[in-house]
């Protein structure tokens, strides 16, 4: 059975953080629960946020070209609130915040979610 996870990438997302990765460095996103621009995930160098006892890890992505994994955390009080979702992080056009990576790229990062099938969230909470 493969392997099951909370957050998948498009391959735009892929992409992308191939670029941000070479130009940047090693790459983390953190998905809070805020107003604006907080609903989105948001794009760091790794360990530029910090993250504590009230983030939970969801993720640590391999994308072919990145030498390492690229961390996914989120609130744990919005964790609370998605734990029923998987997460595909994408990308489309349009300015996103000025503190995510990406926004002088032109684009931003955006969650698709869908609620994890019974043989996902068994594997998961299992």
């Amino acid at each position: 059975m493969p392997e099951v996870s909370r957050v998948d990438l498009t391959p735009a997302a892929a992409d992308l953080i191939r670029r941000l990765r070479a130009a940047h460095g090693p790459l983390m996103f953190h998905q809070s629960g805020g107003c604006c621009d907080g609903s989105a995930p948001m794009c760091y160098l790794e360990g530029e946020f910090r993250t504590g006892s009230s983030d939970v890890l969801l993720a640590s992505l391999s994308v072919e070209g990145v030498g390492e994994p690229v961390t996914f955390w989120m609130s744990s009080s919005q964790f609370e609130r998605w734990r029923h979702t998987h997460l595909t992080v994408d990308v489309v056009p349009g300015r996103g915040s000025g503190f995510s990576l990406e926004a002088p790229e032109g684009v931003r990062f955006l969650i698709r979610s869908r609620l994890l099938t019974e043989a996902e969230r068994a594997a998961l909470d299992g």
